[in-house]
């Protein structure tokens, strides 16, 4: 199933993924410090469980069993994306870019499971 790549860091849906957890990070370090608690942290944790999911899908040996953390990561995305909008709506920043980003990785997640599914 991993013919092309030798450990998750070779997938270009991990890479991506990492660089959303990076640039989070960046987006939510000027939040306001009565944030840091909940939306903060809520958000980071959200963002690194999609490449931590990824890593782990990775090295599972089932079809199945790989699909399950990748669907876990799939929903850790549609997380992410719901707290854009919600630092959006207070004023915490722009979040354009990284909702841009969380769209691609979505795509690229979702074609990374289809190859998977249609592997014998």
């Amino acid at each position: 199933m991993n013919t092309t790549s030798k450990n998750f860091r070779d997938l270009i849906v991990w890479q991506r993924a990492h660089q959303f957890v990076l640039s989070t990070y960046e987006f939510t370090r000027s939040f306001p410090k009565e944030e840091i608690f909940s939306l903060t942290s809520q958000f980071r944790r959200a963002a690194i469980s999609i490449t931590a999911n990824i890593a782990e899908g990775y090295k599972k040996k089932s079809k199945a069993d790989k699909l399950r953390f990748y669907n876990i990561s799939e929903g850790s995305i549609a997380e992410c994306q719901y707290y854009c909008i919600l630092a959006q709506d207070l004023n915490y920043g722009d979040s354009n870019d990284l909702i841009n980003l969380s769209f691609e990785i979505e795509k690229l997640l979702v074609s990374y499971c289809n190859s998977i599914r249609e592997t014998q």
